[in-house]
């Protein structure tokens, strides 16, 4: 995958024990809303309860890249102003850059390369 065409993220956050709710609510109303508001799309979020961890799948269209967007979103002054930090509930979080099986609107495999 060229570096052009990795916007799209998988991320794996496990939620410290019992902090799930709280976690929800916080991404729900203040972290969600600033992601899209500065031009990302969120194409899902899940949670696996038992495990405590929440996933989702994050994408950026707009001008440059999305590390570059990323790195926009967190030091934004909106973002900054979210206190306390949604962070202190996160045990562990990975980011993985993800792309398609299927082509868009298709139900049938893309060819290997």
């Amino acid at each position: 995958m060229t570096a052009s065409k990795r916007n799209t993220q998988f991320r794996d956050y496990t939620i410290k024990s019992g902090e799930m709710q709280e976690w929800l609510k916080e991404w729900r109303e203040k972290l969600h809303p600033i992601r899209t508001k500065q031009g990302f799309r969120i194409l899902g979020a899940w949670v696996i309860p038992e495990l405590d961890r929440f996933l989702w799948i994050i994408r950026w269209e707009g001008k440059g890249s999305f590390e570059e967007a990323d790195e926009a979103y967190y030091h934004s002054a909106e973002r900054k102003a979210v206190q306390p930090n949604p962070a202190r509930h996160l045990e562990k979080e990975e980011h993985f850059y993800i792309e398609p099986v299927f082509e868009q609107g298709a139900w049938t495999m893309k060819n290997p390369k």
